[in-house]
């Protein structure tokens, strides 16, 4: 049995049930920060009126004009509301059980980047609670998750847990070009390099046409996780040189 199990775990059961830990623990976390910063929901609206209107300074609030193109075709806004839904924590969580099966010298590099964006997001998220686009109607940004899926942020358990005011960085943005970038470098099939290079592209335009993000949002995502890369390979550099850690050098 015990043989079985190594086989099966690349660095046996008791490595894999600690990674399931180390997770589980930063979501909790992760949602007790989230929670702090949603108590101020005046503060929430002024910060998203502000982007509004720093967007259309610059005279680019393309979000409204993906909504224009998206709206009237109702399979596209089905495959955009879903992606939101399940780009962040399935995809991701399917992702990194594939490379700590497939590739996992380097599954500690990407879970540390991962995590290291998303404690930078956190900070985003109390410094600066933004409410997304879908709560100005007035503005004319239509909540697709509202009018056209079966689930949406009015569901039990997705109101329980999600802070309705954490648009600004977009976490959605960060892991999809955390996710993306690394499958990229770790995938051999060409087809699925193909399909792993438009991840994150495809992410950020289906959280803008379903209003749940700015463009602004994204370039803080994006902020983001390239902070938490530098972190993470300025962490890695200084380890002990006995201490195997995978990352970008051996990609």
């Amino acid at each position: 049995m015990k043989k079985r199990a190594a086989s099966v775990f690349p660095r046996g059961p008791a490595d894999f049930v600690l990674q399931l830990a180390i997770w589980l623990c930063f979501g909790l976390l992760y949602q007790i920060a989230r929670g702090i910063a949603d108590r101020d929901p005046d503060e929430a609206f002024r910060n998203g009126r502000w982007v509004i209107s720093f967007e259309r300074h610059l005279h680019s609030l393309f979000e409204l004009d993906f909504q224009k193109w998206s709206l009237p075709h109702p399979a596209l806004v089905h495959a955009l509301d879903y992606t939101y839904w399940l780009s962040q924590f399935a995809v991701v969580g399917i992702a990194l059980l594939w490379i700590y099966f497939r590739r996992i010298d380097h599954f500690e590099h990407v879970r540390n980047w991962l995590i290291a964006a998303n404690l930078f997001g956190l900070v985003g998220y109390v410094a600066m609670p933004t409410a997304p686009p879908r709560m100005f109607a007035a503005d004319g940004f239509v909540d697709t998750l509202a009018d056209s899926a079966a689930l949406n942020h009015g569901t039990g358990f997705v109101q329980l847990a999600a802070n309705p005011y954490a648009a600004m960085p977009s976490l959605h943005a960060a892991d999809a070009l955390i996710i993306g970038i690394s499958m990229v470098m770790l995938v051999r099939n060409p087809v699925g390099k193909a399909l792993w290079v438009l991840w994150a592209p495809w992410v950020w335009f289906a959280v803008m046409a379903t209003a749940n993000h700015f463009w602004l949002d994204i370039a803080a995502g994006v902020a983001c996780a390239g902070l938490g890369y530098a972190l993470v390979t300025w962490a890695e550099a200084r380890m002990p040189a006995n201490v195997v850690v995978a990352g970008p050098r051996r990609w």
